[in-house]
């Protein structure tokens, strides 16, 4: 019943997803090396829809924090069950708009013979189309600076309350640093293609290693963060935890 726990499990449900699915079309690329078009496209389109949720949800949580510290006599008002799951579908909206038209324009301008085809699967071979990537990055842009500023000013607001206020609101300073720093992460990820594109340049007897990496760096590791940043730190979860774990031990 707790809108702050339910956007944290929304945030760790996704990044299950984002993870199982990343992993699906990684080892499928390993093993198979190309794979049907149109299995690429779905599984594509999945993987990324539930990667560009991954800021959006990190910017919201960081909105509830600021509301608990800065408005805490209102945060039970503005900030309920109802609404968060409101907002949950909105963030889910918001990357669909995003990425659906990607598949809209692949359908519309590519052959029938394309889909029934194999290639190696990456977004970049799939929608291959110039007006699609140049979508992608506008997109990104425009998301790294929506988010960017939810962050710095849900941090300086929270940090002028810390100065003259309890605990709780120095504890919530750090959580939105480390906000920041997951959010770093994940929008690190809007330079891959850049990235593997100079790797495949400057070492293509290596780029199957160069994708491993980029993998266990831009995939893995943000994801890795969420549960030590939003669980193990609260209290609350981390008594539960304890619970648990302890439980699982004595049986």
């Amino acid at each position: 019943m707790n809108p702050r726990y339910i956007l944290f499990f929304h945030l760790v449900l996704n990044d299950m997803i984002q993870v199982t699915l990343s992993t699906i079309l990684f080892v499928t690329s390993y093993i198979f090396f190309q794979i049907n078009v149109s299995v690429c496209c779905v599984l594509t389109l999945l993987a990324v829809l539930v990667t560009e949720n991954t800021p959006l949800n990190l910017a919201c949580m960081a909105v509830e924090c600021y509301i608990a510290i800065c408005i805490p006599l209102r945060h039970v008002q503005i900030c309920t069950v109802k609404r968060t799951l409101m907002l949950i579908g909105l963030i889910w909206m918001t990357s669909m708009l995003s990425v659906l038209p990607d598949l809209f324009i692949t359908l519309a301008i590519e052959p029938l013979d394309f889909f029934n085809s194999r290639v190696f699967c990456l977004r970049e071979t799939v929608f291959r189309n110039p007006h699609i990537i140049k979508k992608r990055d506008i997109t990104y842009i425009v998301y790294l600076v929506i988010v960017w500023f939810i962050i710095f000013f849900t941090y300086f607001k929270i940090l002028f309350t810390a100065k003259t206020a309890s605990q709780d609101a120095t504890k919530a300073r750090n959580t939105i640093i480390l906000h920041g720093f997951q959010v770093l992460l994940c929008m690190s990820l809007y330079a891959e293609p850049l990235l593997k594109q100079a790797l495949l340049q400057w070492f293509p007897q290596y780029y199957s290693n160069s994708l491993f990496a980029c993998y266990i760096i831009f995939q893995i590791l943000p994801r890795a963060i969420s549960p030590i940043v939003y669980g193990v730190r609260d209290k609350t979860y981390r008594k539960y935890l304890k619970k648990y774990l302890l439980c699982k031990m004595r049986f």
